[in-house]
């Protein structure tokens, strides 16, 4: 019997009142939609912002096929965990093993079958072999991330063009105000996925005896909600440790002062502006 701890990669979501049919269950049909949602989540598991992924590797994935096994019904309000893995790799498909659980309980089993191909014409090529690492070492129990520190000279080429696509193009920062002098000084972070593209940038600058700033924390659009930014926060605050620091700050945007709380972040002070956007400081002892 196929168990929860058989898959690294799960996504957890709750039943909604739309997704119930007159019998008071989920209507058949809602399963694949769960399990798309898994697969969405497997991605971000894996380490790879789909869209940019593909254009990197020249092509991209279409769906073949989907079955759905029905081994009993979830209702309105229950919370499931939709669990996916690549069971196997063919020359030009992949396919997933899926699983829905309420709590232990299996509810549901299915398989996607994708093919890798030509986005002009949608004719199969063989499945790209980095691409094909990247789930076999993730099914492995590997990492597929790697967090790098450096300077400016280093990792500019790499932080750069992510910062410069979340602060200026996605909030509308000034580039004035993103680039400053202190990128010269700073350490610098970031993460990268096994296909060698920078998914996760932050900087960390001193800031008076045994304190030390945290600053320029971007994440991909794509991956965020996935493991990238705690790791690259925990990345940070090693360092700064590492450095002699008793205390780390930062400035919060305020839709993500949950994400640092979450993390041992504590709110010190009143909220306040910074780029035209609500802050609030944030503070952790090491």
């Amino acid at each position: 019997m196929i168990q929860r701890s058989d898959f690294r990669s799960a996504s957890r979501l709750r039943v909604r009142w739309a997704e119930v049919d007159m019998q008071k269950i989920v209507f058949n049909g809602h399963y694949l939609l769960y399990f798309d949602t898994g697969m969405a989540d497997y991605w971000r598991a894996v380490g790879l912002p789909y869209a940019d992924a593909m254009v990197l590797l020249g092509g991209d994935v279409y769906a073949r096929k989907a079955t759905v096994e029905y081994h009993a019904s979830a209702h309105y309000e229950e919370t499931l965990d939709v669990c996916v893995r690549c069971a196997r790799i063919g020359t030009s498909s992949m396919a997933f093993d899926c699983a829905i659980f309420y709590g232990d309980k299996l509810l549901i089993t299915g398989e996607l079958l994708y093919v890798f191909a030509d986005p002009a014409t949608q004719t199969s090529r063989p499945v790209p072999q980095p691409l094909r690492e990247v789930f076999e070492a993730f099914e492995r129990g590997e990492d597929v991330l790697q967090i790098v520190l450096g300077d400016w000279a280093t990792l500019g080429a790499e932080a750069g063009p992510l910062r410069t696509a979340v602060f200026i193009e996605e909030q509308g920062i000034p580039a004035e105000m993103e680039w400053d002098e202190d990128d010269a000084t700073c350490v610098h972070a970031v993460v990268r996925n096994r296909l060698g593209q920078t998914v996760g940038t932050g900087r960390l600058l001193s800031h008076g005896p045994g304190v030390m700033k945290i600053g320029r924390m971007a994440v991909h659009r794509a991956m965020r909600g996935s493991q990238v930014g705690r790791r690259l926060l925990q990345a940070l605050m090693e360092a700064a440790r590492e450095r002699g620091a008793s205390e780390v700050l930062l400035h919060a945007q305020r839709s993500a002062v949950g994400f640092y709380a979450r993390n041992g972040f504590a709110t010190r002070g009143e909220p306040f502006d910074e780029a035209g956007i609500p802050h609030v400081a944030m503070a952790c002892a090491l």
